[in-house]
């Protein structure tokens, strides 16, 4: 069971500033920003906390009530948290709930939630959006990302190598916002190639019981399954590996995958035009500005992209042009809670954060005064 309600009479809560378009003598019109209700946040495993508080504050802030739904394969830190809040907010203001995958079309058919956010798979934010549909519930959904970093030729390339790397594989791959198409020049795609095999070589495969690892394992049997049919096509599809490769048979406690480095792919190959979610990256070589920008954007998702280059302007340029949520410039993968987040194309749809993502969780309300009758 859960609760719906809303704050009752004299919570305290978040104003967000009034504008006003029409301000004179004879009349003044306000815009205001008033709470959904009660909203829902469904989030995933990784990065729990992280992300679920994106969605629960600015919506606590909003004046709205929030029911925290968490991934059954993640769900004590939510539960956690919301213990403490207990202690903090009156009964039913804030809440969080963990179960089986029937909980979430619970929530999202619910004729009382005034909005969902989710942040997930595109299969599942698809499935969540038409659930909401039936009541006109807002939504927000921060989806997949199939992020492309382009590396020009004038680079650093030891430099760059060892950012890019790390933003490749950390997590083991399993973070919407990694790295996940690599565009190098090919006056450079030879020794940056090396020189990346070289760097990811170097990251430790280790347990939480080992503080030096870098790769962990995957973080669940369904996305270990899912990570498998990627590898399984490199023999098939003929793809080239720099580093990996498909692994042997399971041995052992984890969902462990070789780091995998695939050199130069066809572009539309499942590497390139899927999101793997895991530790394997293609890497790819290009020529034109043009060209590459056009291979960048030839995807249906748009959550991230980046333009590597000790050309500032020139790399502005060519980010500038990438359909994406975010973009950086000699940069990935960089956020903060006061610039929204999210994607564009089927990434996703509206954004968390900032006063973007804290105006989703209000209705604005145009507010006219006649000054006389």
């Amino acid at each position: 069971m859960f609760l719906v309600m809303g704050l009752a009479r004299g919570t305290p809560q978040l104003r967000i500033k009034e504008e006003k378009p029409i301000d004179d003598e004879d009349r003044t019109a306000i815009v205001r920003y008033v709470p959904l209700g009660v909203g829902v946040g469904i989030v995933p495993w990784n990065f729990p906390l992280t992300l679920g508080i994106g969605k629960l504050l600015p919506a606590l802030l909003a004046g709205n009530t929030f029911i925290w739904k968490s991934s059954p394969f993640s769900p004590y830190s939510a539960l956690k948290l919301a213990e403490i809040g207990t202690k903090i907010f009156p009964p039913g203001v804030f809440q969080a709930l963990s179960g089986e995958e029937s909980l979430g079309p619970q929530l999202t058919a619910h004729p009382d939630v005034a909005k969902v956010s989710f942040t997930g798979s595109v299969a599942t934010g698809k499935k969540i959006m038409a659930a909401c549909a039936g009541t006109l519930k807002r939504v927000t959904l921060e989806l997949g990302g199939n992020d492309a970093a382009i590396v020009c030729e004038d680079v650093d390339i030891d430099a760059v190598v060892a950012k890019i790397a790390f933003l490749t594989f950390v997590h083991g791959g399993q973070i919407c916002m990694n790295i996940k198409r690599i565009f190098v020049h090919e006056n450079i795609y030879d020794k940056f190639l090396a020189k990346l095999v070289e760097t990811a070589k170097q990251y430790k495969v280790g347990d939480h019981t080992d503080a030096e690892a870098f790769f962990g394992p995957i973080q669940n049997e369904m996305q270990y399954d899912k990570l498998q049919a990627f590898y399984s096509q490199i023999e098939k599809q003929g793809w080239k590996t720099a580093l990996g490769g498909a692994p042997g048979p399971k041995e052992g406690k984890g969902f462990f995958m070789p780091a995998t480095i695939i050199d130069n792919p066809p572009d539309d190959s499942d590497i390139v035009t899927k999101e793997p979610f895991g530790p394997i990256v293609p890497v790819l070589k290009w020529t034109d500005e043009d060209e590459v920008i056009r291979r960048a954007n030839a995807t249906e998702m748009g959550l991230g992209a980046s333009v590597w280059s000790k050309d500032v302007p020139r790399a502005q340029r060519m980010v500038e042009q990438l359909e994406a949520g975010s973009i950086w410039v000699n940069t990935h993968f960089e956020l903060a809670p006061n610039v929204p987040f999210g994607g564009h194309k089927q990434s996703g749809l509206g954004m968390d954060w900032g006063e973007v993502g804290l105006k989703g969780w209000c209705n604005p309300q145009a507010y006219w005064v006649k000054h006389s009758v």
